[in-house]
């Protein structure tokens, strides 16, 4: 009829659908953020919510249990607030002071170099004094924009409200919202695959999001105690930045690596050899032991796919994009071998 094909339209009409819906997921970014994060919020919850559930002898409201978990959690952050934020915050206050004259110091000129690189000493110092330089000049205008983010997006939609608020009722509510995903679909192949995917899907950020906040929690606490035992500078603070930067696959720890390197140094640390050595033997046993351990299941990713994912996670979404490329690939590889797997058993 009027000299259109219909197969051609369907074509069509499948790639306009798909069109609005990427434009209309753009657009709302910042909410769909909001709501992963919620969800990520959740899962590191949910283990605490089911052991109140399992420990209680009789039965309990889960809202209950909830809200002393919630108790239970407001009351860490106001400690640690208090008895461990104030130090850090000294400390980020005398870093940024004393950057440009921790800079033009000459303590670099006193740091050990293995004896082949001895000729090079000069160079190497000018190098390292003219890339700290010029990146210390971005460091400042960086954390504005980034604050101003933050206080945009905070401001906005209540993030920092909204994120707890949106994990209660992702805990309360979850069994009845995957019953009625599911109830959209007759018993049969459909339904099973999507909750066979499901479940898949539920181990994964499971298992990944709880994993991440163990390795952050095991980097800030070696990293803090060996600076401590050392006497290093900003050991406080050094450790917190290394333990948020565990959440940015690859890029974050090597970047924490660096900075503490570079801070040790230019502060005149004696011992950087010690801290170099640290390092490696904690990336060591953090990378090849205490991770794979962890995340045993669901993140099966090669280590290249990792990185590109990090990479193009950064181009298309800075920070963020960083943070979410990993469990994006897994949730995709769960997909696709759920697919797959569907098409054989056909």
């Amino acid at each position: 009829m009027l000299g259109i094909d219909n197969r051609a339209a369907r074509v069509m009409w499948t790639v306009l659908v798909i069109a609005l819906l990427t434009w209309m997921c753009y657009t709302a970014r910042q909410a769909i953020l909001l709501f992963i994060l919620a969800i990520f919020f959740a899962y590191l919850l949910a283990p605490l919510v089911e052991y109140l559930d399992s420990r209680t002898t009789r039965r309990v409201p889960r809202g209950l249990s909830l809200a002393t978990v919630y108790a239970i959690l407001i009351t860490l952050l106001i400690f640690g607030s208090v008895s461990f934020g104030s130090h850090v915050a000294e400390e980020t206050t005398s870093l940024l002071t004393r950057l440009p004259d921790l800079i033009k110091s000459q303590s670099l000129e006193s740091q050990p170099l293995p004896g082949w690189l001895e000729p090079y000493r000069a160079r190497i110092i000018d190098f390292v004094r003219a890339q700290t330089a010029e990146s210390a000049q971005q460091i400042v205008p960086m954390l504005q924009r980034f604050g101003l983010k933050v206080a945009s997006l905070a401001g906005g939609v209540l993030f920092f409200v909204l994120v707890p608020i949106l994990s209660f009722f992702f805990l309360k509510d979850a069994r009845e919202m995957r019953l009625n995903l599911l109830s959209f679909f007759y018993p049969g192949p459909t339904h099973d695959a999507l909750e066979d995917t499901l479940n898949d899907l539920h181990l994964l950020l499971g298992k990944y999001i709880r994993a991440l906040v163990l390795l952050s929690s095991a980097t800030f606490l070696s990293y803090f105690a060996f600076m401590e035992m050392l006497r290093a500078p900003y050991a406080a603070l050094l450790a917190v930045l290394a333990a948020v930067l565990e959440f940015i696959p690859v890029a974050g720890p090597l970047t924490a690596s660096v900075i503490i390197l570079l801070v040790a140094a230019f502060s005149g640390f004696p011992h950087v050899l010690w801290i170099v050595i640290f390092l490696v033997v904690y990336r060591i046993f953090q990378d090849y032991i205490l991770s794979p351990y962890l995340m045993s299941e669901g993140v099966e990713l090669h280590p290249l796919l990792v990185i590109f994912g990090v990479l193009a996670g950064e181009q298309l979404g800075g920070l963020w994009g960083m943070f979410l490329s990993v469990p994006f690939l897994a949730t995709m590889r769960v997909i696709l071998v759920r697919f797959q797997k569907g098409k054989l058993q056909r």
